[in-house]
């Protein structure tokens, strides 16, 4: 069993809160638009991380994390790209790929908007858990926590980040 913290669209902010929730996770998910090393090096010094860039990462982050990740969580095969689009609005530069060989949850960022959606057909979970940074017009920051039990996704729970708390 293996607790997940997820979350996307930092924009290089910081808030110490991702600590505090994310400290019962054994591993952090970036969906992308981390916006500095800095980001990803303090989540990476908490727990593994795993990350893809997003459309405004520099070259230092294009060089550290790839656009696409796909790897095994437990028994789950899971796909990660910044964008992606939603179930039934794939992004084309991904479409393809899913319906051609679909995972099981396929976690994407960049519209700073949370959906959590099953995808029935693709029988996969798709998981946008919106953006944790201050960056952007959404009106919650969020983050996601997830329960990965050998081919089992449990316990998906929405964090809400109510005040605007960072460092920059």
């Amino acid at each position: 069993m293996k607790i997940i913290g997820i979350l996307s669209d930092t924009h290089g902010c910081w808030d110490d809160r991702y600590l505090q929730h994310f400290e019962c996770c054994d591993e952090i998910w970036h969906a992308g638009d981390i916006g500095t090393m800095e980001v990803a090096d303090r989540l990476a010094a908490f727990r593994p991380l795993r990350a893809v860039h997003g459309n405004i990462d520099g070259a230092d982050i294009r060089r550290q994390y790839p656009e696409i990740l796909r790897w095994k969580c437990e028994d789950v095969d899971v796909l990660m790209k910044h964008i992606g689009g939603y179930p039934g609005r794939y992004d084309a530069s991904i479409a393809r790929r899913l319906y051609a060989n679909p995972p099981q949850l396929f976690i994407a960022g960049h519209s700073h908007i949370l959906k959590i959606k099953y995808d029935s057909t693709l029988n996969l979970l798709h998981i946008n858990p919106g953006a944790a940074g201050t960056y952007g017009w959404q009106p919650e920051r969020t983050l996601v926590r997830l329960i990965v039990d050998g081919s089992r996704m449990t316990d998906c729970e929405v964090i809400t980040l109510k005040a605007k708390k960072i460092e920059r």
